[in-house]
């Protein structure tokens, strides 16, 4: 499975924050924000990611991350020269995607799976090579985003795009896994009113053909979507909660390479070796540490 995170768009709910800079570098408490899509898709095990974002954007993003080697990943990047909606992604990444499947994460999505992620990945490995898999959340403002209707069995029969009479209140997430047919479905979208080229749209036709599976995402589950002020800094206040209550931390992209063991312990000594002093080298280390005894 290769992953696409798209890290594009205008920046323009949290203008003037992103007037010289993109959102995904903004920071999400300790860390910047790109680094909480970028550890899902390593949650999932997913090594081999193509970055998506603006000309202006892309080179920062770059210098922080390179080609994802240290990382025991690939990381590639290429430009979505105007933001013409999330199904354009897989256009762009044509050539990236192949005959593979694909996993698209949005690069202002947070998610902390807890309990229940090991039968989300259930889900996706289940579904792989024919159909699609996404996931909903209950949300108080269903209105502003992607709505999942589901029958009395608890299966999707509609998907309708920010609706002013929401059907119900499950939004579907930035967290989309796709067969490799998701390319030409892609290549043949026509633009909606509003000039894009929607995901909903591209649901919708695996939901019509019967090869769609929305997977409900339950209490114990967050979902954050931290484009906008307000969501930005509930993202920063969830973050430094778990992390000070727990003693551990969300999205330590050099943490999750060494568990999911992507890289050894060398690996793991080098990258603390080229961090400099302060908190966030002195826990890599204790992580370490821990694994060594």
């Amino acid at each position: 499975m290769k992953g696409i995170l798209l890290a594009g768009g205008s920046g323009s709910r949290l203008y003037p924050l992103t007037k010289t800079i993109s959102k995904q570098l903004l920071p999400v408490y300790d860390k910047p924000m790109i680094y909480y899509p970028l550890s899902t898709l390593m949650h999932f095990e997913i090594r081999d990611i193509l970055i998506i974002s603006t000309p202006n954007d892309t080179p920062n993003i770059e210098k922080l991350l390179g080609n994802g080697e240290q990382l025991g990943m690939k990381i590639s990047y290429k430009i979505q020269p105007q933001p013409r909606g999330i199904a354009q992604a897989f256009t762009i990444g044509e050539q990236f995607i192949g005959d593979n499947n694909v996993c698209l994460i949005l690069g202002d999505n947070i998610f902390h799976m807890d309990t229940e992620f090991a039968d989300f990945q259930s889900a996706v490995k289940k579904n792989q090579n024919n159909r699609a898999t996404i996931f909903a959340y209950q949300v108080s403002d269903p209105e502003r985003f992607g709505v999942v209707e589901f029958d009395k069995n608890n299966r999707a029969i509609s998907i309708e795009e920010k609706p002013a009479k929401p059907k119900s209140n499950f939004a579907s997430v930035g967290l989309y896994f796709y067969p490799s047919d998701v390319v030409q479905y892609a290549r043949d979208l026509k633009p909606s009113a509003r000039g894009e080229y929607e995901i909903t749209d591209l649901n919708n036709i695996y939901l019509r053909q019967g090869r769609m599976s929305v997977v409900p995402m339950h209490r114990g589950n967050v979902w954050l979507d931290a484009g906008t002020p307000n969501s930005l800094m509930d993202s920063g206040n969830f973050v430094q909660m778990i992390e000070a209550r727990q003693g551990i931390k969300i999205a330590c992209i050099e943490e999750i390479a060494f568990a999911r063991g992507f890289i050894d312990a060398t690996q793991m000594a080098r990258l603390i070796d080229k961090a400099p002093r302060g908190q966030y080298r002195t826990y890599l280390e204790r992580v370490l540490n821990e694994k060594q005894r």
